[in-house]
């Protein structure tokens, strides 16, 4: 029970931290206003209106009793009251009034004056009526063959200090919670910051350095997150100054290798060496390119389908076909992208004589889809796939065209994007791969 009940209120909770903070502010401003002002309607305002009417109806009723004794002069009776208590009386002959009224319980002036009147004059000799006239109440109470007719101010049944009341519980309030927006949106741009921060340096962009802001463990954590940054820019350029090194000191060896090879008398050893050294070489290029695939490029926004298409008219196959929607933009590293595609493309053409390529948008993500009719990946292999260096058969003819690094690359692509790669089996009974990139 406990349990659901705990589910539920974390499923109607805002999910922002600036709306969870506003929340934590206003609620107890307005459950506080919300008692405050139950407090003061019902021991003040209520009740103070609940004595004026009492009061307004004994003077009614007074005027009445007063009215029927005959040793006064109805005129002056009429009169003095009209000047002295401010009430206009009205002695109307018409036996056929309906005293029927419209009750309307929502408000508070006409409950208090409908109870007043009934416990004074029954239920079926008064009629009264506070919204034809702004300022006045019509009250008529039957007498004889007629009715008086009164027209009393409203404020004499309620009190203008509700108003007052209202306005100044509400407008501070609204005050309140406008400061605290302010200060909320203040404190909480530091964190957003912080993590617009982390973002892009998680998918590899270059940021600048960062700047704390904000409370004291907001700061703390920004200072940890700059030092984090520097150490592992400092980390990718040694290792990129290592690479760069080991490029040269291995290449210089294979040269020479390679002019001792033209020595050398018998050819198959030759061929063989040179085979071997050639190898060698294409490890150590994509070697390195796979270690520097992601920190190189600045982002751009370009036409991810206008790319698509280049890439395969560069191919000139007739047997790859596309399904691409015009002016599909992203905002990345255009270069990497297009490597990664075509690490893609070359795998299905290497493997497969058909090859599909579709793109696709749905709200926030792009969907790039490349199908080939090769024989496939067994479904165990699916994740080992992605490992840099692994191949599925070993031993297969084609083994030493490729050095495992393809779908690795792509992968590391994909995701330093802020993507997700998989593989599926495809529509044409081959290889499928689906990319995911949000917008």
């Amino acid at each position: 029970m406990f349990y659901g009940l705990n589910k539920f209120i974390k499923n109607i909770l805002p999910k922002r931290l600036f709306y969870r903070a506003l929340l934590i502010v206003a609620v107890p401003v307005i459950i506080l206003q919300l008692i405050i002002t139950t407090v003061f309607f019902d021991s003040l305002w209520i009740k103070t209106n609940k004595g004026m009417t009492k009061a307004l109806v004994n003077e009614i009723n007074t005027f009445i009793e007063v009215y029927n004794d005959e040793i006064y002069n109805k005129d002056e009776i009429t009169n003095l009251f009209s000047v002295y208590q401010n009430l206009n009386i009205e002695l109307v002959e018409d036996e056929n009034f309906n005293y029927t009224y419209a009750e309307r319980w929502f408000s508070p002036i006409d409950r208090t004056l409908r109870r007043e009147l009934k416990s004074r004059f029954g239920t079926k000799q008064f009629w009264f009526d506070t919204t034809n006239y702004k300022e006045l109440i019509d009250i008529r109470i039957n007498y004889q063959s007629g009715y008086f007719k009164f027209l009393i101010p409203k404020d004499r049944v309620t009190s203008s200090s509700a108003r007052i009341f209202a306005l100044w519980i509400t407008v501070p309030a609204i005050i309140m919670i406008f400061i605290s927006l302010i200060f909320l949106k203040n404190q909480t741009r530091p964190i957003t910051n912080l993590a617009k921060a982390a973002e892009k340096f998680g998918k590899g962009e270059e940021i600048e350095e960062f700047k704390p802001s904000g409370a004291a463990e907001i700061r703390q954590a920004g200072y940890e997150f700059e030092k984090m940054r520097k150490r592992i820019a400092r980390h990718l350029k040694q290792r990129s100054e290592m690479l760069s090194g080991i490029s040269h000191d291995l290449r210089t060896p294979l040269t020479r290798m390679r002019l001792q090879i033209a020595f050398i008398k018998d050819k198959e050893l030759s061929n063989k060496l040179a085979e071997n050294i050639s190898d060698m070489e294409k490890m150590l290029n994509e070697y390195l390119q796979f270690t520097s695939s992601s920190y190189l490029e600045k982002d751009e926004q370009f036409d991810l389908s206008e790319l698509i298409k280049d890439i395969v008219e560069k191919y000139n196959n007739k047997n790859i076909s596309t399904n691409l929607p015009s002016r599909i933009y992203i905002n990345g590293r255009k270069n990497l992208i297009q490597r990664c595609i075509n690490n893609l493309i070359d795998n299905s053409i290497k493997y497969g004589e058909k090859v599909n390529i579709e793109l696709n948008k749905n709200h926030n993500n792009l969907f790039i889809k490349i199908e080939d009719n090769g024989p496939g990946i067994p479904i165990k292999e699916y994740e080992n796939v992605f490992k840099p260096f692994y191949k599925i058969d070993k031993g297969r003819a084609d083994a030493k065209s490729s050095v495992g690094l393809g779908l690795s690359i792509a992968s590391d692509i994909v995701r330093s994007h802020g993507g997700n790669i998989k593989l599926e089996k495809s529509s044409l009974n081959g290889l499928g791969v689906k990319i995911f990139l949000p917008v």
